[in-house]
C-alpha cells in the first residue's frame, strides 16, 4: 500500500513527509487518519513540525496543523522551515524588528554569552544567541533569549515581580525573578521541549512551555 503520509520523529519534534501528487483534500484526510490511528503512541506532547515532500501555502500549513491537533493530543508549537530563502527573509525581518526595538529601548545583545561573562540591563533585554553554562544575565525587566539558555538569568532584579524569562531552549543552572529563586539543582537539566517561559506565581518561580510559537515574540513589544 502506498503511504501518502510518513512520520519521522527526532529529539526536537517530528518530520512529516507528504505525497507531492495527490489532491490536498485527500492528503488532509490521510493526515487525520494517520495521527488518529496513532494517537496513543504520540500521547499528549508539544512538538515542532517539519513538513517535507511538497510545496505548501500558509493556509495549507495551518490546515495540516489543525488536522493533526484535531485527531491527536499533539500540540504543534512551531513549524521548522527548511526553505533557505524564506529563512533568510525571516531572519532579516527579525533583525530589523530587533533593531527597531533597540532604538526604542537600547537593550538588546547579539552573540553568545560564554562561561564567566555577565550581561546587565537597566530594563528588559533581548539576547540573540545563547546564554552558555557559567554565563549570567541580570535585568530589571524581562529577559528574552532567542537561543539556548544553559546559564543563570535574574530578571526583575529591582523587585519587579511581573518580569518574565523566556528562551527557545531552556536548561538553566538557575533562574531568579525579583527576590525569588527557582528550585533547580544546578545541573542544567532541560526543563521542557521547545520554547519555555518562567514567571512568578504566589512568590514561586513557575516554568511552563510557551502555549503558542509566536508568544515569545509578543514579549518583545
Amino acid at each position: 500500500m502506498h503511504n501518502t503520509v510518513v512520520i519521522k520523529s527526532n529529539r526536537a519534534g517530528m518530520t512529516v513527509i507528504l505525497d507531492p501528487d495527490i489532491p490536498f483534500p485527500q492528503l488532509l484526510s490521510d493526515i487525520g487518519k494517520k495521527f488518529g490511528d496513532n494517537s496513543k503512541f504520540w500521547g499528549s506532547v508539544q512538538m515542532t513540525l517539519t513538513l517535507e515532500g511538497r510545496q505548501l501555502t500558509s493556509e495549507e500549513e495551518f490546515a495540516i496543523i489543525n488536522q493533526i491537533t484535531n485527531n491527536s493530543n499533539v500540540e504543534i508549537i512551531c513549524i521548522v522551515d527548511t526553505d533557505a530563502n524564506r529563512l533568510e527573509r525571516c531572519e532579516k525581518a527579525l533583525n530589523e524588528k530587533l533593531m527597531e526595538l533597540s532604538c526604542q529601548t537600547g537593550q538588546f545583545f547579539k552573540g553568545n554569552l560564554q562561561n564567566g561573562e555577565t550581561l546587565e540591563s537597566e530594563s528588559s533585554i533581548v539576547i540573540i544567541g545563547d546564554v552558555c553554562k557559567g554565563a549570567k544575565v541580570l535585568a530589571k525587566g524581562n529577559v528574552i533569549v532567542l537561543g539556548k539558555l544553559t546559564g543563570t538569568v535574574c530578571a526583575g532584579v529591582a523587585g519587579n515581580k511581573s518580569a518574565l524569562i523566556t528562551a527557545l531552549d531552556m536548561a538553566p543552572i538557575q533562574l531568579r525573578i525579583a527576590d525569588c529563586t527557582s528550585g533547580l539543582d544546578g545541573r542544567g537539566r532541560r526543563l521542557g521541549r521547545g520554547p519555555m517561559k518562567a514567571y512568578l506565581e504566589n512568590n514561586k518561580v513557575i516554568v511552563k512551555p510557551m502555549k503558542k510559537s509566536m508568544e515569545i515574540f509578543h514579549k518583545l513589544r
